[in-house]
């Protein structure tokens, strides 16, 4: 967090205005015991208290005031599709690996055999290229993510 964004948090918490009446709506939020200490820590070392915190950010969301990370993203999106794309590759190796081992196994060899088993072979080959292309696409694009 930079400098004036943490001076305009720290603005935003001291700002809030008393009411007429007290404040007794709650929302009740869980947190892991590691994300409790440093939003108390935060709360600390900003001289608030913890609640004061997490109320004063969700209200500076609420107001624009202050932007929280995006959820899912476009690239997220590809992410997906890319690994929906490894699952239908693959199931099309597989078939293409199941006729080739049929053919294989079969003593009774027909005229078409080595022409299904030659195009079998090369289809494997093929969706094993493609795997191994959207693999890479798909690791690259996770890594944009990370590093955005």
């Amino acid at each position: 967090m930079s400098a004036a964004e943490e001076a305009a948090l720290y603005r935003v918490a001291r700002r809030r205005a008393r009411q007429d009446a007290q404040r007794k709506e709650r929302v009740d939020v869980r947190y892991s015991v590691d994300e409790k200490q440093a939003i108390l820590a935060e709360a600390r070392r900003l001289g608030l208290a913890g609640a004061h915190l997490v109320g004063a950010i969700v209200m500076a969301h609420l107001n624009d005031d202050l932007a929280l990370p995006a959820g899912r993203t476009p690239n997220d999106d590809l992410v997906d599709e890319y690994a929906a794309l490894r699952t239908e590759l693959s199931r099309i190796g597989t078939n293409a690996n199941q006729i080739a081992h049929r053919l294989n196994a079969s003593g009774d060899a027909h005229p078409v055999d080595s022409a299904v088993l030659a195009e079998a072979r090369r289809l494997v080959a093929v969706v094993k290229q493609t795997i191994t292309a959207l693999d890479s696409a798909a690791d690259a694009a996770a890594t944009n993510h990370r590093a955005a």
